[in-house]
């Protein structure tokens, strides 16, 4: 067993949920991965990795509202330093994922028919947001 870590930015649209999924395996098949688990971890506090439905963008639109309405911009937050809509970027960051695991066969993520791997800006400007890639598993060419 090896691994590999490298680091992938992604620039995001402002509140958004972007799908990573093809940049991902892309990225597998660059680093000629086999089998093994990568985890994905997001370097910030105000985004966000998940796992979801990738046929219907009615889900994503939903899902981003359902987090608006759980952390909403107008609550009375102490921090509002960095801006009106940083701390409930925060809030959603915290409820939702920094880092996931995923399984890899055959040099690509097993996610399901349905599933894609979502970077979510919580901020309403567009952000470049930085992802660190570790594998750990088998690579082509090894016996």
């Amino acid at each position: 067993m090896r691994q590999a870590i490298e680091t992938l930015t992604v620039q995001t649209r402002g509140r958004s949920m972007q799908d990573v999924s093809a940049k991902m395996n892309a990225r597998l098949r660059d680093l000629r991965v086999r089998d093994g688990l990568l985890t994905v971890f997001i370097r910030h506090t105000s985004a966000s990795l998940v796992i979801q439905e990738n046929a219907d963008p009615d889900v994503r639109d939903d899902l981003l509202d359902a987090l608006d309405q759980l952390a909403p911009q107008d609550a009375p937050y102490r921090h509002d330093v960095e801006g009106p809509d940083d701390m409930p970027a925060h809030v959603k960051a915290a409820i939702t994922a920094t880092s996931i695991a995923i399984p890899v066969q055959a040099g690509r993520m097993m996610l399901g028919s349905w599933q894609g791997l979502y970077v979510v800006e919580h901020r309403a400007r567009p952000h470049e947001r930085q992802l660190v890639l570790h594998f750990a598993g088998s690579f082509e060419g090894e016996g």
